[in-house]
Parts: C-alpha cells; structure tokens; sequence
C-alpha cells in the first residue's frame, strides 16, 4: 500500500498566493514523496484529504463493490 504523508512547509516556502493572504504556513498531502493535494491553509483540511486518500486507496485494493468500514 502507498505511503500518505502531510507536509508542511512554512515562511518563503509558502506559494505565493497564500503569502499574500497574510498565510505564513500551509499543508499538503503527499503519496509515496510525491505531492498529491494542497495547499491547505490549515492542517485540519489537510488531514481531512489525507483520510480521503487512504479511503479511496483501500477501496481500490478491495474493488469497487466493496464498502470499506
């Protein structure tokens, strides 16, 4: 099974438009080191997509007519 992660990253790392925003840190998802969802402006958000990942990955591995509990 993938490996799912959430990163964050802080100061001048933050894109841009978030800086903007008067955001100092932001989150992403991150599957197997690659960056998947995000940014998220709290981590809250993040975790949340996170959960959604690992739902739709283990829904994946047991087919699609299965419900994953």
């Amino acid at each position: 099974m993938s490996h799912v992660d959430v990163m964050s990253l802080v100061g001048t790392a933050v894109p841009e438009a978030l800086r903007s925003d008067g955001h100092m840190a932001c989150w992403f998802v991150v599957v197997d080191g690659v960056m998947r969802s995000g940014p998220f402006v709290s981590r809250e958000a993040a975790g949340a997509s996170k959960a959604i990942w690992l739902l739709e990955m283990a829904r994946r591995q047991r087919g699609p007519d299965t419900l994953v509990a």
